[in-house]
């Protein structure tokens, strides 16, 4: 099991917030019709970027990192005006937005789960945690550009990429695998069910309603005294 003491690398958190602030900030960048100002974009980015690791923090009942050292916010803020500066290089690349997308998921996932490990959850919450960790920046992005949210809508699979991330990496764990190397498992799977989903379409069955006349109503004749 997962040692008590580990925690993350700071560096590895910090790679995760800039890549997730990259891709917030390209991702808002492309919508002309919002009229966003360069801040609406920086500041997009930067929620994207701490959003998955605000929301595990408050579900351990933890102080957020990003508070607790001074290099979070920079880090942040550059790199949502680097993915805002190149955002049209980014989306002339086609599937670069996708690419950062499961790499910001996987190592959310990642961090998240070995995280709720370390500090004792079971593996089912500790997926739970790793999960939300994963798809929280997503979320806060969408909600601030007032779109559908990305996961709950029909479409290649995010959150299924996460489960099956987050459920190798506790796997793993439980077998007693190192940590490092059970986390960049996590990492690689998570991208591989993302990427591939988005590259062959997979997507999970949609909710149907059923026919107008498919449920009909039988009303029994009252009796007569």
């Amino acid at each position: 099991m997962t040692d008590d003491v580990f925690t993350t690398p700071l560096w590895i958190d910090l790679l995760a917030v800039g890549i997730g602030s990259v891709q917030g900030a390209a991702f808002a960048a492309q919508f002309r019709d919002r009229r966003l100002d360069l801040l609406g974009v920086a500041i997009i980015g930067i929620a994207t970027g701490f959003g998955g690791g605000l929301i595990r923090d408050l579900l351990l009942n933890q102080v957020p990192l990003a508070l607790q050292s001074n290099w979070y916010l920079p880090v942040a803020t550059v790199a949502a005006l680097g993915g805002m500066l190149l955002q049209r290089l980014v989306h002339r690349l086609g599937v670069t937005i996708n690419v950062l997308d499961a790499v910001t998921i996987g190592l959310f996932g990642a961090i998240g789960t070995t995280k709720a490990l370390a500090l004792g959850l079971p593996p089912v919450p500790a997926i739970f945690v790793g999960s939300i960790s994963a798809v929280g920046g997503s979320v806060l992005r969408d909600l601030l550009l007032n779109l559908p949210i990305a996961i709950m809508q029909v479409g290649s699979l995010y959150a299924v990429a996460t489960i099956v991330g987050t459920s190798a990496l506790v796997v793993l764990d439980a077998f007693g695998v190192d940590v490092l190397v059970a986390g960049i498992v996590c990492v690689v799977v998570t991208f591989g069910v993302r990427v591939l989903a988005v590259a062959f379409h997979w997507t999970l069955p949609e909710q149907r309603h059923l026919p107008t006349g498919a449920i009909r109503i039988i009303r029994r004749p009252k009796s007569r005294p």
